[in-house]
């Protein structure tokens, strides 16, 4: 019988579970199990209006984008298409919320498995398109600032374009969600309190390894990587525009910025969270108060990254 070290996933889909320090069993016999070792942290207590908070302001932050940049006709950029298909990910995100305050206050889940199934694919979904959405924009910058380093325009880039790349993220973004999506599903553990969470087939611990390393690698790794090639090389380039020329407008000197600020919130929000699951993957941690409110407050910063990003546009 093996237990799982504390996972970020786990604090996301059942707080309840998590907060409890579920020691969750992989054994032939025993799925979920739940024992209370431990009492709840005093942070949980807090976690409600944590989650509420963020739910309003990212929730009137992210439709005020989508608002002007629809309503407003000079908005009409293809920089801002990618902004607003990242405030449409982000709204959808603070729109289930609600879900999981109900099922933090409640201590357990009482809305059956298709809005289990919903709410845990729009939280990757969240995971997902955050990332890809920026490492778009980042793509973009790099070969506006190229461009402009050697006096020429970046072909084919038009709003018609951004659309069309949007719209193959998207894509993407729903196959990388889709196994989550068909893992998703309502369980009670031995206490009989029902959870929402991931229900993987035998040998269970080896799935959710798996599930585990499939996030980390597709929704972090990968683009990471790529945002860090890029960002190096705009970085660059931009230093050089600095240094020998005023190539570089002020205009295209904003919305670099702009980019570059909500790179850098993305990754600052993000990153704790895969770190947290590379430690979950490769430790078990004692489920102690101590160590589930450093999860929480992992969480709750990830959490976080669907309502920041409107003050940028606003302030930037």
């Amino acid at each position: 019988m093996q237990a799982a070290g504390l996972d970020p996933l786990e604090s996301r889909g059942s707080p309840f579970q998590a907060a409890m320090g579920a020691n969750r069993t992989w054994d032939n016999g025993t799925r979920h199990n739940v024992t209370l070792h431990e009492p709840l942290p005093a942070l949980y207590e807090f976690l409600p209006a944590v989650y509420s908070a963020i739910c309003a302001v990212g929730l009137t932050g992210n439709t005020a984008v989508i608002y002007v940049i629809l309503r407003v006709p000079k908005m009409t950029t293809v920089t801002n298409v990618f902004i607003l298909n990242l405030a449409v990910a982000n709204g959808l995100f603070t729109l289930v919320l609600p879900v999981n305050i109900t099922e933090h206050l409640l201590q357990r889940w009482p809305f059956g498995e298709l809005l289990c199934k919903l709410v845990l694919a729009v939280d990757h979904y969240n995971i997902f398109s955050s990332i890809y959405f920026l490492a778009t924009m980042s793509v973009d910058r790099s070969l506006v600032v190229l461009a402009t380093t050697q006096s020429r325009h970046v072909p084919r880039r038009t709003l018609r374009g951004a659309e069309i790349t949007s719209l193959c993220v998207w894509i993407s973004v729903t196959i990388m969600v889709l196994p989550f999506f068909a893992f998703a599903g309502v369980y009670s553990n031995e206490l009989q309190v029902t959870s929402c969470g991931l229900s993987f087939p035998q040998p269970e611990r080896a799935w959710f390894k798996a599930s585990r390393i499939y996030l980390l690698v597709l929704g972090f790794l990968v683009p990471v990587r790529t945002l860090c090639v890029l960002c190096v090389d705009l970085l660059r380039r931009l230093w050089a525009l600095q240094l020998h020329s005023r190539a570089l407008g002020k205009a295209k000197r904003k919305v670099t910025t702009l980019v570059l600020a909500m790179l850098a919130v993305g990754l600052l929000c993000w990153t704790p969270f895969h770190l947290a699951s590379i430690v979950a993957l490769t430790t078990d941690l004692p489920q102690t108060p101590l160590v589930i409110s450093i999860f929480y407050v992992i969480t709750s910063l990830s959490y976080t990254s669907s309502c920041l990003n409107p003050f940028l546009y606003a302030f930037l």
